[in-house]
């Protein structure tokens, strides 16, 4: 059985959730204020948080951001009345992993939540140990690579990302996700450092760097490895 905090300072709508999931077969705990469902997140470990963004004592987006940067991967799925699109971006920047706004059905609720939660359990993609695309070979266990038969220069970082990527080939690795798994975010840099990285690789990997067929970016959300043959 899951576990759902819900954080949610209204009493009516936090009552209605937390029947409605009940209903469901779901484990559900409460919280009414941002303090307590922080220190509830890290206390009871629950398998999903559904957090109202509007809160007192603590922010829906602050306890987002200090979940995350505490590296809790925690699935979230924020709950706000405000539905412009700058509000939607920033809690999906800062580490949500859904966004609904009120009013909700709650049918779509419970659909998204099952949906997280499958999601949440998937296993990690075993990374590579070794890519091979067009003249270029990479061992990441030994760290070396070769680009037409000649040595090429990586640092760690960039075989750590590009290793990343390779795992998970054709789909788009947010820089969020690239910050957590290759830095840490007990070393949280900012995501220009993602797009530093990369830069670099496309400059010692791709035929011509500003039109990169490897390493592509996904605008506004993060990259992409793929070798077909597709639009960057």
């Amino acid at each position: 059985m899951s576990r759902i905090l819900v954080v949610e300072d209204d009493p009516a709508i936090l009552r209605g959730l937390a029947d409605n999931l009940r209903f469901e077969s779901y484990e559900v705990i409460t919280a009414a204020d941002g303090e307590t469902g922080y220190k509830m997140i890290g206390e009871e470990k629950p398998d999903l948080v559904v957090l109202d963004l509007m809160l007192p004592k603590m922010s829906g987006y602050e306890i987002c951001r200090k979940v995350r940067t505490a590296g809790n991967e925690t699935p979230i799925l924020m709950l706000t009345a405000r539905g412009e699109e700058a509000d939607r971006v920033l809690g999906l920047d800062l580490g949500a992993d859904d966004y609904v706004p009120k009013p909700f059905s709650i049918r779509e609720l419970l659909a998204r939540i099952r949906a997280i939660l499958r999601r949440s359990v998937q296993p990690p993609k075993a990374l590579p140990d070794e890519l091979c695309f067009e003249d270029v070979v990479v061992d990441f266990r030994s760290y070396e690579a070769r680009k037409g038969g000649q040595p090429l220069e990586l640092t760690r970082k960039e075989f750590q990302v590009l290793r990343l990527l390779a795992s998970r080939a054709g789909e788009v690795v947010t820089r969020d996700e690239l910050l957590n798994e290759v830095w840490g975010y007990e070393n949280y840099p900012t995501t220009r450092t993602v797009d530093n990285h990369v830069a670099a690789l496309r400059a010692k990997l791709e035929r011509d760097p500003t039109q990169p067929h490897y390493l592509r970016t996904v605008h506004g959300v993060g990259y992409k490895f793929t070798t077909k043959d597709s639009p960057a």
